[in-house]
């Protein structure tokens, strides 16, 4: 039997196909990382636009209710000078609260209100899940009545 040149030919492409395997792995392990730091960059980027718009709200909603708290005062010293102390010191302690709420959204940002927002559920976690109650009741209640005026005819009745 004559010798076969195949081991031979075989034996000097296996490297080059080793070699190709290897690149093409590598080639894929480094797109496979650049995908990653490209979505870390875009989660990165989404999570500082999220703070951004919850500081520029919350900022907002404290002007808001300290301009609400001074039109309280307003009305307060107007009931004073009607004669009226007992109902101008309740509208005067409302607006106290209002204006110390305003001027906390005003100065918190988001890290602050989330802080602030677990310790408070850390401490209470009755009062977070009778909110929770609350918060779902009137979402029901909601569906329920666009519901209805979606559908005015009951499903029962027959027209």
């Amino acid at each position: 039997m004559e010798p076969t040149t195949e081991p031979a030919t075989t034996g000097m492409h296996a490297p080059d196909e080793h070699a190709v395997t290897e690149q093409a792995q590598e080639k894929v392990k480094e797109g496979a990382q650049t995908a990653r730091d490209q979505a870390q960059h875009a989660t990165q980027q989404a999570r500082e636009r999220a703070r951004d718009q919850v500081d520029q709200r919350t900022t907002q909603a404290g002007d808001r209710l300290k301009d609400t708290a001074g039109n309280a005062r307003s009305m307060a010293e107007h009931l004073r000078s009607e004669g009226k102390d007992r109902p101008a010191k309740m509208v005067e302690q409302a607006a106290e609260r209002t204006d110390a709420l305003g001027g906390y959204l005003h100065e918190a940002d988001a890290d602050r209100l989330l802080h602030d927002m677990e310790d408070f559920a850390r401490r209470n976690p009755w009062a977070v899940m009778a909110g929770g109650l609350v918060v779902g009741f009137a979402a029901s209640r909601v569906v329920s009545a666009s519901s209805a005026a979606r559908h005015p005819v009951g499903r029962g009745d027959a027209v």
